[in-house]
């Protein structure tokens, strides 16, 4: 549900502390490769510069324009830190737990001199388990601790009842992430397979575990975990918001997953009086007691313990973080070099006290004004989503009236929260890294748990403001744009307007697109999923939408792997109706005015769509694109451009496409949908 993954260049000036601006070309020629023409292989024409000159560092497996934004930003949330840290704080102060959680990442002769040690007392307990009421209490231990083994527990909006919130359960349970990796028989599923197995061996072996019992734990892991794979549902299931809605009694729900001790469970969570829930995927629940049966006690705890080792790897001795890199960095994403301490230490605050450390980042370096221009932005985009609706040929006036009820009740976040989170709470100690995750966690965890059966508070972020993304939230019906994303090329101060609405505009609609695409269009103005389409109007919005995942399915993105058009719908989407919607914007905001004269040779539909491109430049390794595939809801950037511009008409006018080209689609293959 949170969409748009995106980014760039260079950080915008402060307003609090003034810093001289750096000005930032709107559109840079200098990105395009024109060896090839935007008929051709429009991706390459308007990115292949850019892809030339930014080869992959080692650290990374895929890094394009917005990863480059996350390193700036990075740099200057270094800074503020490290100038934090030099001076005395208050124990216990704001100041204190950041300075201090980040010293603890960066302190690797502490980490290494202490080994296994931190998690020796959780492997103790576990080890301790006499019975399975035993391991339902120790399930809920390692989720309030930041680890998910068989499933996840998270309290949020009741999805129809929106302004109250309701416990939810989700499948979970996987170290490899997906189904796939342990079903599918393919060579290159099997070499991934053999090389977890190796991973988990080895976590087993640098925890004090005889070669006996990491041969052992291995064999429980992986009988365990593709035993819940065999009863997940699959990555197209996930996504029907109809079929994972299944609010029950408590009562009811026990009698249908009888499988664990679940009074245990909700009492090692410290949840009291449970009356009803939303177990998400019950089916899965249900399916979990064979599973559950079929393990010994023994393969319990083994499951258990590495469940815990694989959360705590990233926070403990350099073996471990090695051990956790080499399967998940190298093997799984083609990465070649670990991210530098001070990169990890840094995102490890950012998880822990994200809005401590983006309240300090806003006052440095987020301009009031490009709050302002946001919102006159998001004003213009949601005019002319509202013109678009209006003008559809396929849709009847019910529908389309309350289709504009629902757009005019869009909520909008900007930048910052207007009340920040309180992290008065949670205690921060110079003793062990893994320890002080585990109590950010049961921090969080607690944050949840006081939200049962509580109103929603509508005010609430879902992202930090120094994060570079954006998102759309169906049960609340809003949009939120980070600070972080407000920054070239996304948004970019000293740009035509062109540029800017084919950039920062286009992730404004795109957002837009997401209440009513295929998973969003399920919700109501108030955030309830509600059918208010007409029967007849909802098959003519899927017979376009499957159009759209033919297409996407048709693409080959390496050698005999297609894309995954099913998986992606909603953000491809998002991605034709930002394009379209912004484009009107751009139009509308010309009306009455001369046409902008060409800049570095290109009109301005051409640098609006030359602006839209930019965005999504990038290198990626063969590994990377094979996961993401699997695992990301996004199509790969390059087809987030070529695919996506396929449907559009005024981009075929704007660069004179022709029928010979690679770029042309047939216009009565081609699909409109918003």
């Amino acid at each position: 549900m949170l969409p748009l993954l995106a980014a760039s260049v260079v950080a915008l000036a402060g307003c609090s502390s003034p810093q001289k601006e750096t000005k930032v070309l709107a559109f840079n020629p200098a990105n395009m490769d024109t060896t090839v023409t935007a008929g051709e292989d429009f991706y390459q024409y308007a990115c292949g510069g850019w892809i030339k000159n930014n080869p992959l560092k080692p650290e990374y497996a895929r890094f394009g324009t917005f990863d480059q934004l996350r390193e700036d930003n990075q740099t200057q949330l270094r800074d503020l830190i490290e100038e934090l840290s030099s001076t005395q704080h208050e124990k216990g102060s704001i100041g204190d737990k950041i300075a201090t959680l980040y010293a603890l990442g960066l302190d690797s002769v502490k980490l290494n001199s202490e080994g296994a040690t931190p998690v020796k007392e959780q492997l103790d307990a576990i080890s301790a388990i006499e019975n399975t009421d035993g391991v339902a209490s120790m399930i809920a231990t390692l989720q309030r601790e930041g680890a998910y083994p068989y499933f996840a527990f998270f309290v949020s909006a009741d999805e129809k009842n929106s302004s109250m919130n309701i416990i939810q359960l989700y499948q979970a349970g996987l170290g490899l992430g997906d189904r796939d990796y342990y079903l599918q028989a393919d060579a290159n599923m099997e070499s991934i397979r053999d090389a977890y197995k190796v991973y988990i061996n080895k976590l087993f072996t640098l925890a004090g575990f005889s070669a006996e019992q990491a041969t052992a734990a291995t064999e429980a892991v992986m009988k365990t975990e593709t035993g819940i794979a065999e009863v997940s549902y699959t990555r197209e299931a996930l996504r029907d918001s109809q079929k994972n809605y299944n609010k029950m009694s408590y009562a009811d729900f026990k009698s249908k997953a009888g499988w664990m001790n679940w009074d245990a469970f909700f009492a090692g969570l410290g949840v009291k009086d449970v009356t009803d829930l939303d177990p998400k995927q019950l089916n899965f629940f249900v399916n979990l007691d064979k599973v559950f049966k079929n393990q010994t006690l023994e393969e319990q705890k083994y499951y258990l313990s590495y469940n815990l080792l694989n959360a705590a790897a990233p926070y403990l001795s350099d073996d471990f973080v090695a051990a956790s890199f080499d399967f998940y960095g190298k093997t799984l994403s083609g990465k070649q070099e670990q991210q530098p301490r001070w990169k990890r230490a840094l995102n490890t605050v950012n998880g822990s006290l994200g809005e401590a450390v983006g309240q300090m980042y806003v006052t440095k370096y987020f301009p009031a004004s490009s709050k302002e221009k946001m919102l006159t932005l998001v004003n213009n985009l949601q005019q002319a989503l509202g013109e678009r609706i209006r003008e559809l040929t396929w849709m009847g006036d019910e529908t389309k009236a309350k289709a504009e009820e629902k757009l005019a009740s869009f909520a909008v976040k900007i930048g910052y929260p207007d009340k920040w989170r309180d992290y008065s709470g949670l205690d921060i100690q110079p003793d062990s890294y893994w320890t002080n995750v585990c109590r950010s966690s049961i921090f969080d965890m607690e944050y949840q748990l006081a939200d049962i059966n509580k109103p929603v508070d509508r005010t609430r972020w879902h992202m930090s403001p120094q994060t570079v993304n954006a998102y759309y939230n169906p049960t609340t019906n809003e949009i939120c744009f980070p600070a972080a994303i407000l920054q070239p090329p996304f948004f970019n101060a000293d740009a035509d307007d062109a540029v800017n609405y084919g950039a920062i505009g286009v992730v404004i609609g795109h957002e837009m697109t997401h209440g009513f695409d295929d998973q969003g269009r399920n919700y109501d103005k108030e955030g309830n999923l509600t059918d208010w389409w007409t029967a007849e109007d909802a098959e003519r919005f899927t017979e376009r939408a499957d159009v759209l995942v033919k297409q996407y399915d048709n693409i080959l993105v390496l050698d005999t792997v297609h894309a995954n058009g099913r998986y992606t719908l909603g953000e491809n989407i998002a991605d034709h109706g930002g394009l379209l919607v912004s484009y009107q914007a751009y139009q509308n905001s010309l009306k009455g005015k001369e046409t902008p004269a060409p800049i570095d040779g290109f009109t301005n539909d051409q640098r609006f769509y030359l602006g839209y491109a930019t965005l999504w430049g990038q290198n990626i390794r063969d590994e990377e694109i094979l996961r993401l595939t699997k695992i990301d809801v996004h199509s790969l950037g390059k087809w987030r451009v070529n695919a996506a511009l396929r449907n559009i008409e005024t981009f075929y006018d704007a660069f004179g496409i022709k029928a010979s080209d690679p770029m042309f689609l047939d216009p009565a293959e081609r699909v409109v949908i918003w």
